[in-house]
């Protein structure tokens, strides 16, 4: 799952980013994407790219909570960019260029995934007779235990857990690069594979906002709060954008490390101890960003 963002030595917060792929890594600084793949052979295929933010690029779209909204998509299309090549790579097809229309189609399934998952636990709660808030929090105890469900399953599935395997040495590769050590494997292998900022802590802080504004929201009838459920994903990954974005400034805080411990729990879902090969990797992307950055 994609890291937002973390702090990086040479950079400020939302410095580094980062997911795991089939058979690889995508590291991201504010400049680059780096995709480190391990080929059939054995060899280790490492594929760069420059990026520009629209953030960045203009100047109203950087404004908080604005922000959060394009960082989200900018993170799926890079995500589904990097599966796409990774895939291509690990499986030794002929590299095809990534396509708006590929794109259209993941965030089309990204939208109705979110939906099923906002939209199905609210029908649930409705079968009984909870009000105000006791509602919002039965439904969003129902969303989470989905979502647990959700996890349980796909760690399960066998092909996936290599995908997981890479998903912690990508966490240990950053752990090690956020710690200052030398990047190579016997380093980064004695760090955590969990991470506070990973997109997975993200989820849980969905999860509290979405109890809280669908809280405040006016009660007008069910289906306009059916609707609330849909029309407010975009906002309430806004903000829980933002204050994931809060928790990284003051990751020292006691409050900020005993928000994050739900989101390092769920980590152990989806994340696997990796082997050498796969933190070689890792090590790997990190480092050729670091080279990026320094050029």
């Amino acid at each position: 799952m994609m890291k937002l963002f973390s702090q990086s030595r040479e950079e400020p917060s939302l410095a580094f980013g980062g997911q795991a792929l089939m058979e690889g890594v995508m590291i991201r600084s504010r400049t680059h994407v780096v995709m480190c793949v391990r080929q059939p052979s054995n060899k280790i295929l490492t594929h760069t790219e420059e990026i520009n933010s629209m953030s960045e690029r203009h100047k109203i779209l950087g404004l908080p909570f604005l922000r959060g909204i394009i960082g989200l998509f900018e993170a799926l299309y890079l995500g589904v960019k990097g599966i796409y090549f990774s895939a291509n790579v690990a499986l030794e097809e002929e590299e095809e260029k990534f396509t708006y229309k590929e794109f259209a189609i993941a965030v089309a399934m990204a939208l109705a995934l979110a939906s099923f998952f906002f939209v199905v636990p609210f029908l649930l709660t409705a079968l009984f007779n909870f009000t105000g808030v006791l509602f919002n929090v039965i439904e969003a105890i129902i969303r989470l235990t989905i979502f647990l469900l959700y996890l349980t399953l796909v760690a399960m599935w066998g092909e996936f857990k290599r995908i997981l395997q890479y998903h912690g040495a990508e966490h240990k590769s950053i752990n090690a690069h956020e710690a200052g050590v030398a990047m190579n494997v016997e380093n980064v292998k004695r760090f955590s594979r969990l991470h506070p900022r990973c997109g997975t802590s993200f989820i849980f802080i969905v999860l509290l906002v979405s109890i809280f504004l669908f809280s405040i929201m006016p009660d007008l009838g069910i289906f306009a709060r059916l609707a609330y459920r849909v029309l407010l994903i975009p906002v309430i990954g806004a903000i829980s954008y933002e204050l994931l974005k809060l928790s990284d400034r003051y990751k020292d805080s006691i409050i900020t490390r005993i928000l994050t411990m739900p989101g390092l729990a769920f980590q152990r879902l989806t994340t696997r101890e990796p082997d050498d090969d796969m933190i070689e990797v890792a090590v790997e992307a990190v480092k050729e960003v670091n080279r990026l950055i320094g050029s």
